[in-house]
């Protein structure tokens, strides 16, 4: 047998082995040669019928035409292409397949014809298919999951103002673990499927359900002005209770109660729309079921509600006339006491020329869905000062809408376009919380900030509940270490214990790690002793206007930093 031969019924052996179908392509005469077991595979046994790229286009799903079309394009200067699209068998059905090949060029670069692999993956791909459903939809009713319809109120949200009310309810159904006990699960599965098709049934094409509870659903209004959600609310309880539910084990009369909240009058965050509405349920079964209760600010909070818009008016005020300043804070090498960056804190100037810090007006502006424009003015005026002047560097904390607003990522992209060495001076800082939201969507914003150049920050680390699995999945390149293990150091041995254990695990992790709120020469010392790399606070410098890079630097700044730095090298004598 010639050895081209024998290498031949190799490669047809292994190809049937890996149940993979090989092919050449010529593009000038459009021929297509087929190697492998592809009746057994692909479900057509006359290899005829896919013999050209035009019959081959002939047997794939139209849906996936423009995909495939699109990679084909891209791959013609000889570039490794990969898609996947659905295959037409013999008796009707579509298998899904992967298709990896490249081009072969000619002399002048031209495509002459392609090389690849087809291999079915449609196990695959209904698994896929699966694990969408599940993180998207609830099982039991296809309904939205609970974390997909809190999506779907932030979009909302994010179109809402205060002339333009959106509505959120709260639906539970009343005595499910009666209904439970007394006819078993499967007829308690009954009523749950039942009631979600009655409450979608009285629902608009603007509307949206979801599941997000063992007894609960959750309902966003689409179109629904404030004076007509208790309306609304009413017509899905009486579409609840009105007919009983019939199931194997026989008919089922239920109730159903309901809390309403509109926002963004009452709420600025979907995951508040969603917790106040519950809230309100609640008020709605303590009330005796079967009844629709509204989400009610106290007078308190009324008061605080009405303080909170006047301080959203001021910074807005503010930010329009240039009134929103940087505070600079040093964060300092605990080696050299050289400064490693600046941190920018937020500030407000009065119309009085009062300075106001960002504590007293942020967290308001957060709840009243206005932080990110603020975040916004943030990254502009920083990308501003580094570009003023070389050698320092910068970071700032972004709130958590900010961490999800693909908007503001975009416009950071944008304003580093072609300035890789200011990307490389910034330290963005997300704060632990924020990233307890969502670490797979933290992650990810993470990754991208890096890698753009930037460095990223875990702020306030101990405050939340952050595991080690969550540190190593967010992929941060430092963390900050909250106040709180930094106070009373000195006094209390156990703090030191814990502290080591701590920087123990982050620096075990690879993690660099800042100490805040340093106010002494003996915290200091302490610090440096059990191996933290950065340092803040008052002993190294108190949030300043001034610019210390500058050249007008002023003296009791030099002088903090000439004693922060002579007080280390003390230390280490």
């Amino acid at each position: 047998m010639p050895p081209h031969q024998d290498a031949t019924d190799r490669a047809q052996a292994a190809l049937t082995a890996a149940r993979d179908i090989a092919y050449e392509w010529d593009l000038a005469s459009d021929a297509i040669s087929w190697h492998g077991p592809v009746g057994t595979v692909l479900g057509i046994a006359d290899r005829a019928a896919i013999g050209t790229g035009r019959a081959l286009a002939g047997r794939i799903n139209p849906e996936d035409l423009p995909q495939r079309q699109h990679c084909l394009s891209d791959s013609r200067d000889g570039r490794l292409f990969e898609c996947e699209y659905r295959l037409r068998a013999e008796d009707g059905r579509f298998h899904w397949v992967q298709d990896r090949g490249r081009a072969e060029l000619d002399s002048a670069g031209r495509a002459m014809r392609m090389r690849g692999v087809l291999r079915v993956v449609t196990s695959r791909k209904a698994a896929e298919l699966r694990l969408e459903q599940l993180v998207n939809f609830d099982e039991l009713t296809g309904h939205l999951s609970k974390a997909r319809l809190r999506d779907a109120v932030q979009r909302r949200l994010e179109r809402t103002d205060i002339a333009n009310v959106g509505a959120y309810l709260a639906v539970g159904i009343d005595n499910m673990t009666m209904i439970n006990d007394a006819f078993g699960y499967e007829a308690a599965d009954g009523v749950i499927i039942e009631v979600g098709r009655r409450l979608a049934a009285c629902l608009g094409a603007a509307d949206v359900i979801g599941r997000i509870g063992g007894d609960r659903f959750g309902v966003l209004l689409g179109d629904c002005a404030e004076e007509m959600i208790a309306a609304a609310a009413e017509r899905l309880r009486s579409a609840i209770s009105d007919a009983p539910v019939a199931t194997a084990v026989g008919p089922i009369y239920i109730t159903a109660s309901l809390g309403s909240i509109a926002f963004p009058r009452q709420a600025s965050t979907a995951q508040d729309v969603m917790t106040r509405a519950e809230t309100a349920l609640g008020e709605a079964k303590r009330a005796g079921r079967d009844c629709v209760a509204a989400y009610q600010l106290t007078e308190a909070q009324r008061s605080q509600h009405r303080a909170g818009m006047a301080v959203g008016e001021r910074v807005q005020r503010a930010l329009k006339q240039g009134r929103l300043l940087f505070a600079f804070q040093p964060v300092v090498h605990s080696g050299s006491g050289m400064v490693d960056y600046y941190e920018c804190l937020l500030r407000m100037r009065e119309e009085d020329g009062a300075i106001v810090a960002a504590g007293q007006f942020v967290p308001m502006i957060e709840q009243l869905g206005l932080i990110r424009n603020i975040d916004r003015f943030v990254l502009e005026r920083a990308v501003e000062e580094l570009d003023a002047c070389a050698g320092f560097n910068l970071g700032f904390n972004i709130s958590g809408l900010t961490a999800a607003d693909h908007p503001w990522l975009r416009a950071f992209a944008s304003l580093l376009a072609g300035k890789p060495e200011i990307a490389n001076r910034i330290v963005i800082e997300i704060t632990e919380t924020t990233a307890l939201r969502d670490f797979e969507d933290s992650g990810r914003f993470v990754k991208t900030l890096r890698d753009l150049g930037c460095r990223v920050a875990l702020d306030d680390f101990g405050a939340g509940f952050t595991s080690v699995r969550h540190l190593q999945a967010l992929g941060v390149d430092t963390v900050k270490i909250d106040g709180s293990f930094v106070r009373n150091l000195v006094d209390r041995p156990e703090n030191q214990v814990f502290l080591r254990h701590l920087l123990g695990l982050l620096h075990g992790l690879g993690l660099k790690t800042v100490a805040e709120c340093v106010e002494t020469a003996e915290e200091m010392a302490i610090l440096r002793q059990q191996g933290v790399d950065y340092m803040q606070g008052y002993f190294f410098g108190k949030p300043s206007l001034e610019r210390a890079w500058s050249a007008r630097l002023v003296g009791d700044s030099h002088a903090r930093a000439t004693r922060a730095r002579h007080s280390l090298s003390s230390a280490a004598c």
